[in-house]
């Protein structure tokens, strides 16, 4: 083998350190944005997250809201598991410092808040029970390292329940923009499935299922998304009134009885650690 086969070329990894520092910095903004309006905006997403509700375990002691926002999940998980005279010890994550100062004027200094990146947890190794993550790593441009992350911090036995999205997302915002730049590219079930398996966890289950909620007109639909960060994915050229005009009158198209659909692909995952 050549030796430089085997070293990183000095120039690509500076460009990839700084093209991961401006997505960081870009989602940390567009979600510490929309923090102000996110519980109003984020009802798809809390519904969503039932689905790892009904997957926790009877017991933890100390527990991970990862991507925690405004910290909906992470004071639900303290009332869940704290006992008179034995509080659990929760902490809520999040890369956007705008959502952390929300969940603190919300629920107050009883719980643990940490402005961090999921793939350079600020923790120990073996140090939690339980992590949950609702709709928070599709935003993480190292799987691989947010997975290696996980097992590196949880203790033996202990669970991750994650919640991602697939591939089919927001199809109908697609197909009625077009040609939606804007929107989150998304990963497979199999290649979550792989990335587990690469970071050494081998009890693990997945199940793809899709949720579907509707709205009363294009405004509403795109607030749904934009409200809760996600329309910074990736830079996105500025829409004349024609684009919306179009937009509204493709999205017409497909109404229901119900109103405007928009479909997300749930991917739940659930780790153990052996």
């Amino acid at each position: 083998m050549h030796l430089a086969t085997t070293l990183s070329d000095p120039l690509t990894d500076a460009t990839r350190s700084a093209a991961s520092n401006d997505w960081r910095r870009r989602v940390a903004h567009a979600f510490s944005r929309a923090a102000p309006h996110y519980g109003e905006l984020a009802k798809a997403q809390q519904t969503m997250g039932q689905a790892l509700w009904l997957r926790l375990p009877d017991t933890a002691t100390r527990i991970l809201d990862l991507g925690c926002g405004p910290g909906h999940w992470t004071a639900r998980l303290a009332q869940r598991y704290s006992a008179p005279g034995l509080p659990a010890q929760v902490l809520g994550l999040d890369l956007a410092p705008g959502m952390l100062e929300r969940a603190r004027a919300e629920h107050g200094e009883r719980l643990g808040w940490l402005c961090g990146d999921a793939s350079h947890l600020p923790l120990a190794n073996r140090s939690l029970d339980l992590v949950f993550s609702n709709l928070a790593i599709q935003w993480c441009p190292n799987l691989d390292a947010v997975l290696a992350e996980l097992q590196r911090v949880l203790r033996p036995g202990g669970r991750a329940l994650i919640n991602t999205l697939a591939p089919g997302t927001l199809r109908e915002v697609g197909w009625a923009w077009s040609r939606p730049r804007a929107l989150l590219t998304f990963m497979p079930a199999s290649a979550l499935d792989q990335a587990a398996q690469r970071a050494g966890f081998v009890d693990k289950d997945l199940e793809q299922v899709e949720e579907r909620f509707h709205y009363p007109d294009l405004t509403a639909v795109m607030a749904s998304i934009k409200g809760v960060g996600a329309q910074l994915s990736r830079p996105a050229s500025a829409l004349t009134r024609r684009d919306v005009a179009s937009a509204k009158e493709r999205f017409e198209q497909i109404r229901d009885s119900q109103g405007l659909p928009v479909s997300y692909q749930r991917l739940t995952l659930e780790l153990i650690k052996t």
